[in-house]
């Protein structure tokens, strides 16, 4: 009888096992050898679609860049209304992978995803009446809110025991044993009220520009 034949080595597999990796136990869990033990191959047989492990957590990386929604910046909503959603939904795939922000947080780079992602955000806000100095600057403050919001959880950081927070000490913390159990929603709400405040001074912004063009 044939021996069942192993799935065939891709590109999109080791991405799709490495990116599984990560997610599960960090960055610092991947290696060409504990990729190729996953995968069921000799670890030399990476280097035919691999040259580094950098290389491999730069593909992973732009995989999760990909993941991001790009369709609002080309049917006809509104700039802010596009930064909103393309917001929202950057932030659900860095939720979804927050073991790789760290990589993501680096740049574009040459990666094909994240490259198209900057086109998409830059060209919507030039098309809307900024100027290109000022559309950049919009790409790097939006990367930046996702990214910081992404690194960790704010509710997630207080422990459960009432005990930690001494009223002698920490008067106004009272109630900060319970954040642990709302983790979501707090953080949720923390991300839509930044997300607000930072369009709404956009938004002045933009009147000021458009009024002097």
């Amino acid at each position: 009888m044939a021996r069942p034949r192993k799935p065939l080595l891709s590109t999109d597999r080791i991405v799709e096992t490495a990116r599984a990796l990560v997610d599960a136990e960090g960055l610092a869990a991947v290696s060409t050898r504990r990729l190729a033990a996953e995968l069921g191959v000799s670890g030399p047989s990476l280097y035919n679609h691999f040259r580094t492990k950098d290389e491999i957590l730069e593909a992973v990386a732009d995989s999760v860049s990909a993941q991001v929604d790009l369709s609002m910046f080309e049917d006809g909503r509104d700039w802010r209304t596009a930064l909103h959603d393309w917001a929202v939904s950057y932030r659900a795939a860095l939720r979804d992978h927050p073991n790789i922000v760290p990589v993501l947080a680096r740049g574009p780079g040459r990666r094909p995803a994240a490259l198209r992602l900057a086109d998409a955000v830059y060209g919507a806000m030039v098309d809307a009446g900024w100027p290109p100095a000022q559309a950049t600057s919009i790409g790097a403050l939006m990367r930046y809110f996702i990214m910081g919001s992404a690194l960790g959880s704010f509710a997630g950081g207080f422990v459960d025991d009432a005990s930690a927070y001494d009223p002698a000490d920490y008067p106004h913390l009272g109630q900060a044993h319970l954040l642990a159990e709302q983790q979501e929603k707090i953080d949720e709400r923390a991300f839509e009220t930044g997300l607000t405040a930072l369009l709404d001074g956009l938004a002045r912004q933009y009147e000021q520009v458009r009024g002097v063009s």
